[in-house]
Protein backbone atom coordinates (compact mmCIF):
# COMPACT_ATOMS: atom_id res chain seq x y z
CA UNK A 1 0.00 0.00 0.00
CA UNK A 2 1.37 3.40 -0.95
CA UNK A 3 1.98 6.15 1.60
CA UNK A 4 -0.60 8.26 -0.22
CA UNK A 5 -3.29 5.67 0.44
CA UNK A 6 -2.17 4.94 4.00
CA UNK A 7 -2.38 8.59 4.97
CA UNK A 8 -5.47 9.58 2.95
CA UNK A 9 -3.46 12.16 1.04
CA UNK A 10 -5.34 14.92 -0.77
CA UNK A 11 -3.67 17.10 -3.43
CA UNK A 12 -5.34 20.26 -4.75
CA UNK A 13 -4.33 23.58 -6.24
CA UNK A 14 -1.85 24.36 -8.99
CA UNK A 15 -0.56 21.09 -10.42
CA UNK A 16 2.74 22.59 -11.56
CA UNK A 17 3.24 24.76 -8.49
CA UNK A 18 5.62 24.25 -5.60
CA UNK A 19 4.24 22.01 -2.87
CA UNK A 20 2.74 23.34 0.36
CA UNK A 21 2.38 20.45 2.81
CA UNK A 22 0.07 20.87 5.82
CA UNK A 23 0.51 18.57 8.85
CA UNK A 24 -2.09 18.55 11.63
CA UNK A 25 -1.57 18.33 15.38
CA UNK A 26 -2.48 15.81 18.07
CA UNK A 27 -6.12 14.73 18.06
CA UNK A 28 -6.81 16.50 14.76
CA UNK A 29 -6.97 15.61 11.08
CA UNK A 30 -6.50 17.32 7.73
CA UNK A 31 -10.04 18.76 7.85
CA UNK A 32 -8.81 21.32 10.41
CA UNK A 33 -6.95 23.15 7.62
CA UNK A 34 -10.10 23.91 5.61
CA UNK A 35 -10.05 27.65 6.37
CA UNK A 36 -6.35 28.08 5.53
CA UNK A 37 -5.29 25.64 2.80
CA UNK A 38 -7.62 26.89 0.01
CA UNK A 39 -6.04 30.36 0.21
CA UNK A 40 -2.86 28.92 -1.33
CA UNK A 41 -4.33 26.83 -4.15
CA UNK A 42 -3.73 29.46 -6.87
CA UNK A 43 0.04 29.39 -6.32
CA UNK A 44 0.77 26.01 -4.74
CA UNK A 45 0.19 22.31 -5.03
CA UNK A 46 -1.53 21.93 -1.67
CA UNK A 47 -0.96 18.61 0.12
CA UNK A 48 -3.07 17.43 3.05
CA UNK A 49 -2.81 14.13 4.89
CA UNK A 50 -3.76 12.34 8.10
CA UNK A 51 -1.10 11.08 10.47
CA UNK A 52 -1.11 7.36 11.27
CA UNK A 53 -3.87 6.68 13.78
CA UNK A 54 -5.73 9.90 12.93
CA UNK A 55 -8.57 10.97 10.67
CA UNK A 56 -9.16 8.71 7.70
CA UNK A 57 -5.69 7.18 7.63
CA UNK A 58 -5.71 3.45 7.02
CA UNK A 59 -5.75 1.59 10.36
CA UNK A 60 -2.83 -0.47 9.07
CA UNK A 61 -0.74 2.71 8.77
CA UNK A 62 -0.20 2.76 12.51
CA UNK A 63 2.74 0.71 13.78
CA UNK A 64 3.43 0.61 17.51
CA UNK A 65 7.18 0.38 17.07
CA UNK A 66 7.54 2.92 14.25
CA UNK A 67 5.23 5.44 15.90
CA UNK A 68 6.74 5.15 19.36
CA UNK A 69 8.75 8.29 18.52
CA UNK A 70 8.21 11.45 16.51
CA UNK A 71 10.85 10.19 14.08
CA UNK A 72 8.38 7.57 12.85
CA UNK A 73 5.86 10.27 11.98
CA UNK A 74 8.62 12.29 10.31
CA UNK A 75 9.54 9.24 8.23
CA UNK A 76 5.89 9.10 7.10
CA UNK A 77 6.12 12.72 5.93
CA UNK A 78 9.27 11.95 3.98
CA UNK A 79 7.62 8.94 2.31
CA UNK A 80 4.55 10.97 1.32
CA UNK A 81 6.67 13.75 -0.14
CA UNK A 82 8.92 11.39 -2.08
CA UNK A 83 5.94 9.55 -3.57
CA UNK A 84 4.61 12.93 -4.74
CA UNK A 85 8.02 13.94 -6.11
CA UNK A 86 8.22 16.99 -3.85
CA UNK A 87 11.37 19.08 -3.64
CA UNK A 88 11.86 22.71 -2.61
CA UNK A 89 8.42 22.91 -1.03
CA UNK A 90 7.01 24.50 2.11
CA UNK A 91 6.07 22.53 5.22
CA UNK A 92 3.38 23.89 7.57
CA UNK A 93 3.13 22.00 10.85
CA UNK A 94 0.76 22.61 13.73
CA UNK A 95 1.71 21.82 17.33
CA UNK A 96 3.49 18.45 17.54
CA UNK A 97 3.77 18.41 13.75
CA UNK A 98 6.16 21.34 14.04
CA UNK A 99 8.79 19.04 15.53
CA UNK A 100 7.79 16.28 13.11
CA UNK A 101 8.58 18.75 10.33
CA UNK A 102 11.93 19.63 11.88
CA UNK A 103 12.84 15.93 11.95
CA UNK A 104 11.60 15.36 8.38
CA UNK A 105 13.63 18.34 7.20
CA UNK A 106 16.76 16.92 8.84
CA UNK A 107 16.18 13.50 7.26
CA UNK A 108 15.51 14.87 3.75
CA UNK A 109 16.77 18.46 3.36
CA UNK A 110 15.81 18.56 -0.32
CA UNK A 111 12.09 18.44 0.43
CA UNK A 112 11.51 21.89 1.92
CA UNK A 113 12.86 25.38 1.33
CA UNK A 114 10.68 26.88 4.07
CA UNK A 115 9.22 25.66 7.36
CA UNK A 116 6.19 27.20 9.09
CA UNK A 117 5.81 26.07 12.70
CA UNK A 118 2.46 26.94 14.33
CA UNK A 119 2.42 26.71 18.11
CA UNK A 120 5.62 24.63 18.25
CA UNK A 121 7.03 23.12 21.41
CA UNK A 122 10.29 21.16 21.49
CA UNK A 123 9.61 20.15 25.10
CA UNK A 124 6.37 20.58 27.03
CA UNK A 125 7.90 19.98 30.47
CA UNK A 126 9.67 22.80 32.29
CA UNK A 127 13.40 22.37 32.79
CA UNK A 128 16.12 24.39 34.45
CA UNK A 129 16.26 27.68 32.53
CA UNK A 130 13.52 26.54 30.18
CA UNK A 131 9.77 27.22 30.28
CA UNK A 132 7.75 24.51 28.59
CA UNK A 133 4.43 25.35 30.19
CA UNK A 134 3.95 22.16 32.24
CA UNK A 135 5.60 20.50 35.21
CA UNK A 136 6.41 16.82 34.92
CA UNK A 137 3.61 16.15 37.41
CA UNK A 138 1.20 18.08 35.18
CA UNK A 139 2.06 15.92 32.19
CA UNK A 140 1.87 12.68 34.13
CA UNK A 141 -1.56 13.69 35.47
CA UNK A 142 -2.69 14.62 31.95
CA UNK A 143 -1.61 11.24 30.57
CA UNK A 144 -3.21 9.34 33.46
CA UNK A 145 -6.47 11.23 32.94
CA UNK A 146 -6.37 10.50 29.23
CA UNK A 147 -5.83 6.80 29.87
CA UNK A 148 -8.51 6.43 32.54
CA UNK A 149 -11.27 8.47 30.88
CA UNK A 150 -10.44 9.43 27.31
CA UNK A 151 -13.88 10.78 26.42
CA UNK A 152 -14.05 12.86 29.58
CA UNK A 153 -10.50 14.12 29.01
CA UNK A 154 -11.42 15.07 25.44
CA UNK A 155 -14.48 17.04 26.53
CA UNK A 156 -12.53 18.89 29.20
CA UNK A 157 -9.32 19.57 27.28
CA UNK A 158 -10.60 20.47 23.81
CA UNK A 159 -12.04 23.88 24.82
CA UNK A 160 -8.82 24.68 26.72
CA UNK A 161 -6.69 23.80 23.71
CA UNK A 162 -8.91 25.76 21.33
CA UNK A 163 -8.97 28.77 23.67
CA UNK A 164 -11.91 30.43 21.91
CA UNK A 165 -14.81 30.51 24.38
CA UNK A 166 -16.70 32.88 22.08
CA UNK A 167 -16.70 30.05 19.49
CA UNK A 168 -17.95 26.97 21.37
CA UNK A 169 -18.52 25.30 18.00
CA UNK A 170 -14.74 25.11 17.51
CA UNK A 171 -14.19 23.51 20.90
CA UNK A 172 -16.97 21.07 20.08
CA UNK A 173 -15.38 20.24 16.75
CA UNK A 174 -12.05 19.51 18.42
CA UNK A 175 -13.81 17.36 21.03
CA UNK A 176 -15.48 15.38 18.26
CA UNK A 177 -12.15 14.97 16.49
CA UNK A 178 -10.55 13.62 19.66
CA UNK A 179 -13.44 11.24 20.15
CA UNK A 180 -13.11 9.84 16.64
CA UNK A 181 -9.53 8.81 17.41
CA UNK A 182 -8.88 5.34 18.78
CA UNK A 183 -8.25 5.92 22.53
CA UNK A 184 -5.30 3.54 22.74
CA UNK A 185 -3.51 5.13 19.79
CA UNK A 186 -4.36 8.61 21.06
CA UNK A 187 -2.80 7.74 24.42
CA UNK A 188 0.39 6.52 22.75
CA UNK A 189 0.60 9.61 20.53
CA UNK A 190 0.03 11.80 23.60
CA UNK A 191 2.94 10.12 25.38
CA UNK A 192 5.18 10.61 22.37
CA UNK A 193 4.06 14.24 22.09
CA UNK A 194 4.25 15.38 25.71
CA UNK A 195 7.33 13.42 26.75
CA UNK A 196 9.52 14.28 23.75
CA UNK A 197 12.48 16.65 23.94
CA UNK A 198 13.62 18.03 20.59
CA UNK A 199 15.52 21.06 21.82
CA UNK A 200 18.82 19.72 20.54
CA UNK A 201 17.40 19.39 17.02
CA UNK A 202 16.59 23.08 16.64
CA UNK A 203 20.10 24.53 16.18
CA UNK A 204 20.69 22.01 13.37
CA UNK A 205 17.85 23.41 11.26
CA UNK A 206 19.25 25.25 8.24
CA UNK A 207 15.93 25.88 6.51
CA UNK A 208 14.41 29.38 6.82
CA UNK A 209 11.62 29.07 9.37
CA UNK A 210 8.59 31.06 10.45
CA UNK A 211 7.37 30.51 14.01
CA UNK A 212 3.71 31.47 14.45
CA UNK A 213 2.77 31.92 18.08
CA UNK A 214 -0.55 32.94 19.61
CA UNK A 215 -0.38 35.75 22.14
CA UNK A 216 -2.19 33.56 24.69
CA UNK A 217 -1.72 29.80 24.40
CA UNK A 218 -2.33 27.40 27.29
CA UNK A 219 -0.43 24.58 25.57
CA UNK A 220 2.63 26.34 24.12
CA UNK A 221 3.15 29.71 25.82
CA UNK A 222 4.87 32.66 24.18
CA UNK A 223 8.14 31.80 25.95
CA UNK A 224 8.25 28.52 24.01
CA UNK A 225 7.71 30.24 20.67
CA UNK A 226 10.52 32.68 21.45
CA UNK A 227 12.78 29.79 22.45
CA UNK A 228 12.16 27.98 19.15
CA UNK A 229 12.73 31.14 17.09
CA UNK A 230 15.95 31.92 18.99
CA UNK A 231 17.26 28.36 18.70
CA UNK A 232 16.79 27.98 14.93
CA UNK A 233 19.49 29.98 13.10
CA UNK A 234 17.25 31.34 10.31
CA UNK A 235 13.96 31.74 12.13
CA UNK A 236 11.60 34.65 12.61
CA UNK A 237 8.82 34.91 15.17
CA UNK A 238 5.36 36.32 14.53
CA UNK A 239 3.06 36.61 17.53
CA UNK A 240 -0.53 36.48 16.35
CA UNK A 241 -3.18 38.56 18.08
CA UNK A 242 -5.05 35.38 18.86
CA UNK A 243 -5.90 33.18 21.82
CA UNK A 244 -5.56 29.43 21.97
CA UNK A 245 -3.48 26.75 20.34
CA UNK A 246 -5.26 26.47 16.97
CA UNK A 247 -5.07 29.82 15.16
CA UNK A 248 -5.66 28.13 11.80
CA UNK A 249 -9.19 27.53 13.12
CA UNK A 250 -9.81 30.44 15.48
CA UNK A 251 -7.92 33.13 13.51
CA UNK A 252 -7.55 31.77 9.95
CA UNK A 253 -7.30 35.15 8.20
CA UNK A 254 -4.40 36.25 10.38
CA UNK A 255 -2.74 32.86 9.96
CA UNK A 256 -3.08 32.98 6.16
CA UNK A 257 -1.71 36.53 6.07
CA UNK A 258 1.39 35.61 8.09
CA UNK A 259 2.15 32.51 6.01
CA UNK A 260 1.58 34.44 2.78
CA UNK A 261 4.02 37.18 3.77
CA UNK A 262 6.62 34.53 4.59
CA UNK A 263 6.35 32.51 1.39
CA UNK A 264 5.98 35.53 -0.90
CA UNK A 265 9.17 36.92 0.57
CA UNK A 266 11.00 33.91 -0.84
CA UNK A 267 11.59 32.39 -4.26
CA UNK A 268 9.13 29.61 -3.49
CA UNK A 269 5.98 31.11 -5.05
CA UNK A 270 6.06 30.81 -8.79
CA UNK A 271 9.08 28.49 -8.73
Amino acid sequence: MSALTRHHVSVTGRADGPALVFAHGFGCDQHMWRWVAPAFEDDFRVVLFDHAGAGESDPAAYDEERHASLQGYADDVVEICRELGITHGVFVGHSVSSMIGVLADAAAPELFDRLVLIGPSPRYIDDEGYVGGFTEADVRELLESLESNYLGWSSAMAPVIMGAPERPDLGGELTDSFCRTDPDRARRFAEVTFLSDNRADLPEVRTPTLVLQCAHDAIAPVEVGRYVADAIPEASLVVLDATGHCPHMSAPEETVAAITRFVRGSAVVGA
